[in-house]
């Protein structure tokens, strides 16, 4: 075995431990500051539910998507250690400052660029699964605002079809 894959190995180890306390962030801060777990309640709750959601969903779309964004014949070793340096990087860094993102779509972006710096342009990616992502990166919190605004209206401001009808 090379030392580069083992390097490898063990940079997406690394990437695993580092998106666990990223997402960590995103998921469990918000129960524990609005004060409807405790930070022990939270971290229990989140691990037993990834734990369990493990089991319950058996086809992990997501990996089989970051593996089908660079096209096979430019995916070399190279490729995937810049991408898993570039994703570390990303994460660490929008959770230094505290910005929400996702680490899987992180994983995405830092794999395509690399293979697009390594092949010397963008037909390294499959363009079908990545202007999906993209599509959806900016639709996901369009069709989340919508969804909230009509729960809203429809479950917290029941007076408010009182007031419109008179």
């Amino acid at each position: 075995m090379s030392v580069l894959l083992i390097v490898i190995i063990i940079l997406a180890i690394a990437f695993d431990f580092i998106n666990g306390f990223h997402d960590a962030a995103n998921s469990i801060a918000t129960i524990v500051s609005t004060k409807v777990l405790t930070p022990l309640q939270a971290v229990v709750w989140a691990a037993f539910f990834n734990f369990v959601a493990f089991f319950i969903f058996k086809d992990h779309n997501v990996a089989n998507t970051i593996a089908k964004t660079v096209l096979p014949e430019y995916i070399t070793l190279h490729v995937i250690l810049a991408g898993l340096i570039a994703a570390i990087f990303w994460n660490l860094l929008t959770w230094w400052y505290g910005i929400p993102s996702s680490s899987s779509h992180t994983l995405i972006g830092g794999f395509a660029g690399a293979a697009i710096a390594h092949a010397g342009g963008v037909n390294a990616i499959s363009a079908d699964k990545i202007s999906k992502i993209v599509l959806f990166i900016f639709l996901a919190p369009m069709i989340g605002m919508i969804i909230s605004s009509i729960l809203t209206l429809i479950f917290i401001q029941r007076n408010l079809w009182i007031k419109v009808g008179t």
